[in-house]
């Protein structure tokens, strides 16, 4: 049976960090909208109160690199040090959807300033500190070539320019990568993208073909990272370290249909998505990001954590889940109050409203993973 180490805690909780503009142009700062930027200390403060010692959280290029090679740390070092006095470890989001305004992203630019960026990070990380940094530098690469490359939803807006799209960011996580390793050789990378299951929508060969096509999708960039696919983007191995895994409720649907839920037959279960994704890569695998929304939190909880028990007994590297977001959040296109988290908005004082079900259901199954844990050391 696996026994995970990578992280300080095997739960870990996610702060939404996604800084994109929105199909309207307005820029979205999610750090900012649910008080994180505020209120870090606190926020870390309450993971420990959980046991949860580690943490997905963001890097604001946009703050940060106000004009071309300068950077303003003021917006990051109050998360930084929060993290630092509450002992809880970070895995940084360096570019969630979005950047500078005064860049053009489909210009080799981008990327060359993507590296500048990522290198002054690791520079400032190091100052302050942090040995073995965590980083995640483009996140969702796939989900962003497609709803900011193919269908227009957020920038940069474009249609039918996916693989465009997609081949940019591996360019530009390549060029962090190096960068950072560059500062700091015992940095780790998550690269997370969604995990998906895409079912036929009748029996004929047609549409088999094309469910099995958009499924297979799902790991184009973690093949091109890896110099499976298009080598000439400058993949490799070595690219490939925590492969990230973003899976959610609403992540199995019919090709060109509706969602597929868990009571559904065809439901495919978690623990055999995680073997495909095991073999294919023989990497230490996180699911990167989970969560519902309501009163489906904790039920929803418990069936990841079962599915990855299972898995883990297979002997499959699974180092980690993140709850996420750990926080409620406006939704990115009507601001709707969005309750998917451990915690809710913060008052003007900081506090924030617990969601007793979802942390009674943690604390389950923290101690069944604990069990787990004890049996195999016995």
């Amino acid at each position: 049976m696996h026994v995970p180490g990578t992280f300080n805690s095997f739960f870990l909780g996610g702060f939404e960090c996604s800084t994109h503009r929105r199909f309207d142009n307005r820029r979205l700062d999610l750090i900012q909208a649910t008080g994180h930027d505020r209120f870090a200390k606190a926020d870390f403060a309450r993971l420990r109160t959980h046991r949860i010692q580690a943490a997905r959280d963001g890097v604001r290029w946009h703050l940060i690199e106000t004009r071309p090679g300068f950077f303003d740390w003021s917006s990051l070092l109050p998360q930084v040090k929060a993290a630092r006095e509450e002992g809880v470890q970070i895995v940084w989001d360096l570019c969630h959807y979005g950047w500078p305004d005064d860049i053009d992203i489909w210009y080799p630019g981008f990327v060359e300033r993507f590296e500048r960026f990522t290198k002054a990070v690791a520079t400032f990380m190091r100052d302050e500190g942090i040995e073995v940094p965590f980083y995640c530098p483009v996140n969702e690469i796939s989900f962003w070539a497609w709803g900011g490359g193919d269908t227009g939803q957020f920038n940069p807006k474009g249609v039918k320019r996916g693989a465009e799209l997609k081949h940019q960011l591996i360019r530009a996580s390549i060029a962090a990568i190096e960068a950072i390793r560059g500062v700091a050789p015992k940095a780790r990378f998550v690269q997370a993208d969604p995990l998906i299951n895409v079912i036929p929508a009748s029996g004929r060969a047609a549409d088999r073909e094309a469910a099995e096509a958009y499924r297979q999708s799902q790991f184009e960039a973690w093949d091109m990272l890896c110099g499976k696919a298009w080598p000439g983007l400058g993949g490799k191995a070595e690219y490939l370290d925590i492969v990230g895994l973003n899976f959610y409720s609403d992540n199995q649907w019919f090709n060109g249909g509706k969602t597929v839920f868990r009571d559904d037959p065809l439901y495919r279960p978690l623990r055999g998505m995680l073997a495909e994704v095991y073999a294919r890569y023989q990497r230490p695998l996180m699911i990167a990001e989970t969560g519902a929304e309501g009163e489906a939190r904790p039920s929803w909880l418990a069936y990841v954590c079962e599915e990855v028990r299972n898995a883990m007994t297979q002997d499959i590297p699974v180092e980690g889940i993140c709850l996420y977001p750990i926080l409620d959040y406006p939704g990115w296109n009507d601001e709707r109050l969005c309750e998917v988290g451990l915690y809710g908005y913060a008052d003007l004082q900081g506090h924030r409203a617990i969601y007793s079900p979802l942390a009674e259901e943690l604390e389950r199954q923290q101690a069944q993973f604990a069990a787990m844990a004890e049996g195999q050391a016995s």
